[in-house]
């Protein structure tokens, strides 16, 4: 008798033993029991350490290493940190980055971006090169393909495209992609930054209302109203949503509630009560707030200087990390790490930790600026390793700071910088990718990859290659991956993420049909479901209503996501139907605060603010409105994150205000010159019997800019508008000052 031998068997053993080698390190349960808080340093010596001896100098949970990757004389005041598809890292640095307390030499010319390669694979750079020298404070560098590099200098809106040609680590070909003749005024600090390119294949910067694709021979700019503005830093999640932080605000946190084109949705329970106070090791005595902003043992008592976080999405560190944001503090020398919990559909903060914090340091020169997810799994630190780490602005005669830098002479501490990875001893860190090197076909494979930046990457690399030979294999993805030969070999892998990137892309090719769309109206993971509803928004804008029997479906679907998702993306259609949907969804979600104000929003179709202020100087002359509606714009990129968006004083957690209230105020009401002087020279000591800190000065921008944003303000207080000559004669009568005025001096001042 014959005997038949079933292979499947074998073959599933086989698969499901592929699995569990794979999974093996990764899903061991890791208990980050945090390490026993040593007794704090309360007055730190400011004298540099060497790297190695920095090492020792950090405190992490048990399991955790940190290793450094690359540091000085390599590396020099560096800022942020991307990788190309094969791994080499690019650096950008601001090498004229306050050299004295006065910053003086800041605006020269000679800032670098450095290329990095770890030639032998052991995670530490071995070579480098200067990539591009001669800048002005690079400070957004990304990536795209073949040795292809976009830079944005402080100042500047332009984007620059340098290419190496010839691969030997320098750039030797130059282009403007993106041309603004505006010279962005303000500080280096109140700058743009990001430069992200996100799962919608837009690419994202902090603070200007605007976004830009990229395609394989131009970039196009588009403007988003309403969006969250954002500082220094910029992250996403799997499935798109931004994570802003403003240090001027001291708001380690805001605008993740949902993607930033449907506008900025921040309320206070996004964050657990407490969140806001900080736990570091070392004495904090060079906070710009003072004394007040100091707990008892001399340590930061609240977030102030926030900076470079990053949710971590990576596959070489314990499971129970990914998807967490990691939140550099450099003023507090340390590294928040925060879970992201859903709550009913809203998304909320907690300290992963009890009063302590995932990484922290008792070098007082330890300055974390910028944290990101590894291609290797590693979770990376920029350390700028300084003295200083305020703006100049800060650190003028008067200012509380400056005394403390002199006596611990944190001004000597220049000319240096670290960069680190952070791994689990248990857990080995994958090995350089080679991405560059794949085909666009062989690129599809990492669309479902378990960390982010392979997913991103490769999606990226796609799109900019425009290869329509991957179309026929992406839909195949999206309609259907879960077969059970891919299960069998797709070890660790997020079939759900691979199809939401497989659709993102066929998006950014253009591939998308509606006939795809509709099928994964239906699919089981609510993940995709959102997906598909957000690209539908490309029909709904074109006034297509295909969708409208799917959306009325979805508009009662199981999951919040879901239902969120459709009542952000009906506010792209004008049609009654999506208006009486919308409607709809208000009223049988009133006990749900994230669908209600999505839904309440997008029946607004318009900014509400600038619809009343229209209407507030309707009676105005033309010219009159037309400065008034730019200093709007000007307020809202730049005001909003301490003035709030309603000029009452962004509010902290425990409800006092991050700045004086503009709305009644009598500098605004009364004397122009005085409040010119204020914009001019910035403004110390106690305003209305508080002490908010310093309001840095503004006058690196023009006459005009002043004028505008000034004449906004008191528009808003039905106030007279500011005419430009007048800041002129304001600024040429107290040219020679520079220091802060105080309100008793202006009083007593007659110029």
């Amino acid at each position: 008798m014959k005997q038949t031998i079933n292979y499947k068997i074998p073959l599933l053993l086989l698969a499901t033993s592929v699995l569990a080698i794979s999974c093996k390190d990764r899903n061991k349960q890791y208990f980050d029991t945090k390490y026993v808080k040593p007794e704090i340093v309360k007055e730190a010596s400011s004298a540099v350490s060497s790297p190695e001896e920095s090492l020792k100098k950090f405190y992490l949970p048990k399991g955790y290493k940190i290793e450094l990757v690359a540091s000085e004389p390599m590396i020099d005041e560096p800022v942020t940190i991307a990788w190309d598809g094969n791994g080499k890292m690019y650096v950008a640095e601001m090498n004229t980055y306050m050299q004295d307390v006065d910053g003086s030499g800041t605006n020269r010319s000679i800032s670098k971006i450095k290329q990095l390669i770890d030639t032998d694979g052991d995670g530490k750079m071995d070579k480098s090169t200067v990539f591009i020298d001669s800048l002005l404070l690079p400070r957004m560098i990304l990536p795209l393909d073949n040795g292809e590099l976009i830079v944005n200098e402080t100042y500047s809106y332009d984007l620059w495209k340098y290419t190496d040609t010839n691969h030997d680590g320098v750039a030797d070909k130059k282009e403007r992609v993106y041309y603004n003749p505006r010279r962005r005024g303000g500080n280096l600090e109140h700058q743009q930054s990001g430069l992200l390119w996100s799962l919608d294949n837009w690419v994202y910067t902090t603070y200007n209302p605007l976004r830009f694709k990229f395609t394989k021979d131009r970039v196009i700019a588009d403007t988003v109203a309403n969006m969250p503005s954002g500082q220094w830093g910029l992250t996403q999640d799997d499935l798109g949503n931004l994570f802003y932080s403003t240090a001027g605000g001291e708001n380690p946190a805001y605008g993740f509630q949902q993607p930033p084109i449907y506008g900025d949705y921040s309320p206070k329970e996004r964050l657990e009560p407490g969140f806001m106070e900080t736990w570091p090791i070392v004495g904090t005595p060079d906070v710009q707030g003072g004394p007040f902003r100091l707990k008892k043992d001399g340590t930061l008592n609240h977030f102030t200087g926030v900076a470079g976080q990053t949710i971590y999405r990576g596959h070489t560190l314990p499971a129970n990390m990914y998807g967490d944001l990691f939140i550099p503090e450099p003023v507090g020398r340390f590294i928040r790490r925060a879970k992201v919990k859903n709550v009913d559909g809203l998304k909320v903060l907690s300290n992963a930790y009890y009063q302590t914090e995932f990484l922290a340091s008792t070098d007082l020169n330890f300055r974390p600026v910028w944290s990101e997810t590894g291609p290797d799994g590693a979770l990376y630190v920029v350390d700028m390793y300084r003295g200083i780490i305020q703006e100049s602005n800060w650190t003028r005669k008067g200012s509380k700071i400056r005394p403390v830098i002199k006596r611990k002479k944190l001004d000597k501490n220049i000319g240096r910088g670290r960069i680190y990875r952070i791994v689990h001893e248990e857990i080995e860190p994958d090995k350089q990718p080679k991405l560059l090197d794949k085909t666009s076909l062989e690129l599809v494979d990492y669309l479902g990859h378990r960390n982010g930046w392979y997913r991103n990457t490769a999606q990226k690399l796609i799109i900019l290659r425009q290869d329509k030979k991957v179309i026929p294999k992406l839909k195949e993805i999206a309609l259907d991956n879960e077969s059970l030969w891919s299960r069998w070999f797709g070890a660790n892998k997020d079939y759900g993420l691979e199809r939401i990137h497989a659709l993102w892309t066929l998006e950014g090719l253009e591939a998308i049909d509606k006939a795809l769309l509709k099928e994964k109206f239906t699919d089981k993971d609510e993940r995709v479901r959102l997906t598909a509803i957000r690209i539908s928004e490309n029909f709904l804008k074109e006034n297509d209503d295909t969708f409208f029997e799917a959306y009325e479906t979805l508009a009662t679907d199981s999951s919040i996501e879901v239902v969120n998702q459709v009542a952000l993306s009906l506010r792209f259609s004008d049609s009654k139907k999506a208006t009486s949907l919308l409607k709809q969804i208000q009223r049988k979600n009133t006990d749900n605060k994230v669908i209600s104000h999505s839904a309440t929003e997008s029946l607004k179709k318009d900014d509400e603010r600038l619809v009343a202020l229209k209407e507030r100087i309707k009676d105005r002359t033309n010219n009159h409105i037309a400065n008034i509606l730019r200093g709007y714009d000007i307020y809202n990129q730049l005001c909003t994150t301490c003035h709030g968006p309603d000029l009452k004083g962004a509010e902290n957690e425990d409800g006092s205000r991050v700045a004086p209230p503009l709305l009644g105020s009598p500098r605004v009401k009364g004397d122009i010159d005085q409040l010119a002087k204020i914009l001019l020279h910035g403004l110390i000591g106690e305003v209305d019997g508080k002490d908010y800190g310093v309001m840095m000065s503004l006058k690196s921008n023009d006459d005009a800019w002043i004028a505008n944003v000034l004449s906004y303000v008191r528009a808003m207080n039905n106030e007279e508008a500011v005419q430009k000559w007048r800041i002129s004669k304001v600024r040429e009568r107290n040219k020679d000052r520079t220091d802060y005025w105080t309100l008793k001096e202006l009083k007593k001042s007659k110029k």
